[in-house]
């Protein structure tokens, strides 16, 4: 609606809802009000929503919140248990369609925390037959959208972590593990500048695949300690204005106890609402693990390029035809994923960081784009870990017979001549057998360094991993 100007009597299809600035038009069937109204109309930015993480979040602290107040005796049961009953719907998915607003709003998200809001109380209402629930003075009891949005980001960006990117990374290192098993007997040459180096078993090489999941997954459950940190309780600046003593103890222990995390109340209210470190740190685990994943990605479309012209090295699965003009092409699309994802969670890493610094006096007014981007994060790392065991990891074979070809072709094999002849007379051996083509032994024995029968007894690549 180009201008949205309520009257009595609302045309087919609207109803009149008010809020403090007066009468909104809002669609019939919608459970949002008029402040939600008032947000989709003034937005008209971009496509990019709310993600359900916060929506969902928001349902888990507007649950806890309700619970805390009645147990401190500012809220019958009655109406804890109503706001508690439209939190399941919403955690359920059984409200989706009733938040559509848009990330490019206002700073501290409160148009996201007031159509949360009136969602619940709307439809708390429908539930009970009657007017029960106020949006500000029920659902949004002792509580501030300077508050509730820190707190949302926190617990949506721990769920996301722990039930999505860890368990894709615990899929994958599995992964590995069985690939490491069944090439534990594959040597091969290792490669160091992109350049021959000594041998290596093709297990060590995925051993080290899976280390480095493994420190990532160490590294983002360390960095959740700060996101157990919640803000809830600081209300408008963090001094807790109309929010009752206990209560940030209390809707905290209510919101550890519904999701089993171990969340507590920040003791400094005043650096929870405008300081967004925490979750800076956290998305550079998630950041770290991106730049792993880039690593790995990039080591296996190396290893199986070709078919021919390429290392070769390993076969990986064929998932679509590669090239609309150049026939039988396979490309390895899910490593391309992969990095491109990578690349992503680095451009929002930088958006993140940028976002956080601009916590202006008692309040950080960028929140909407570090939750939307870190949770973009989170959730594109994920789905690509677990695309990429599943298309393409799970699938590796090696091609034992080239692995075997390059190592016994590779110059750097003359290190394991080093004790015998010196690191001098090695590199001549090597270079001799580079210009003329020959082999090690061949240059060896031309050079008068060693015996064939010498040369032949400590000459072992199999012996050098």
């Amino acid at each position: 609606m180009a201008q949205n100007t309520a009257t009595s009597e609302a045309p087919a299809g609207w109803r009149v809802e008010r809020d403090s600035m007066g009468e909104m038009l809002v669609p019939q069937d919608a459970l949002w009000g008029a402040q939600t109204e008032r947000s989709h109309e003034n937005f008209p930015i971009g496509t990019e929503r709310m993600p359900d993480e916060i929506v969902r979040a928001f349902a888990q602290l507007k649950a806890a919140a309700a619970r805390a107040n009645c147990r401190l005796g500012h809220m019958s049961r009655t109406d804890a248990d109503l706001i508690g009953t439209v939190a399941d719907e919403i955690l359920a998915g059984k409200l989706d369609g009733n938040f559509p607003l848009v990330v490019w709003q206002t700073g501290s998200g409160t148009q996201s925390n007031m159509n949360v809001n009136e969602v619940i109380a709307n439809r708390g209402n429908q539930i009970a037959g009657e007017r029960r629930l106020h949006p500000n003075d029920s659902v949004n009891m002792s509580q501030s959208s300077n508050d509730t949005f820190p707190t949302a980001m926190h617990i949506a960006a721990v769920t996301a972590v722990r039930e999505r990117l860890l368990p894709a990374v615990a899929q994958l290192e599995a992964t590995f593990r069985r690939l490491e098993v069944e090439n534990a007997d594959v040597v091969k040459s290792g490669r160091t500048h992109l350049q021959d180096a000594v041998p290596i078993s093709f297990a060590q090489e995925i051993s080290g695949w899976r280390g480095l999941l493994e420190g990532s997954a160490e590294e983002l459950e360390a960095s959740l300690a700060g996101l157990y940190r919640l803000a809830l309780g600081g209300t408008a600046v963090g001094t807790g204005l109309n929010a009752p003593e206990g209560f940030d103890v209390a809707v905290a222990e209510e919101l550890a106890a519904a999701t089993g995390m171990p969340f507590v109340t920040d003791p400094n209210k005043f650096r929870a609402l405008t300081g967004k470190d925490a979750i800076v740190f956290a998305h550079g685990a998630v950041k770290g693990l991106a730049a792993n994943m880039m690593k790995i990605a990039n080591d296996v479309r190396w290893l199986a390029s070709g078919p021919r012209l390429g290392l070769g090295e390993i076969a990986i699965p064929a998932n679509e035809p590669g090239s609309s003009i150049m026939p039988g092409k396979v490309n390895p699309t899910q490593c391309e994923a992969v990095t491109m994802v990578a690349a992503q969670v680095m451009g929002n890493d930088a958006t993140i960081g940028f976002a956080a610094s601009q916590g202006n006096f008692e309040l950080n007014v960028f929140m909407p784009v570090i939750a939307y981007n870190f949770l973009q994060s989170v959730r594109l790392l994920a789905d690509a870990i677990s695309s990429f065991d599943q298309r393409c990891a799970s699938g590796i074979r090696a091609n034992r017979e080239r692995m075997d070809h390059n190592l016994r072709h590779s110059l750097m094999l003359v290190t394991c001549l080093n004790p015998y002849i010196g690191y001098d007379n090695a590199a001549k051996v090597a270079k001799k057998a580079f210009a003329e083509g020959t082999s090690l032994r061949d240059a060896c024995l031309d050079l008068g360094l060693l015996s064939a029968e010498k040369f032949d007894e400590v000459f072992r690549p199999e012996e050098m991993v």
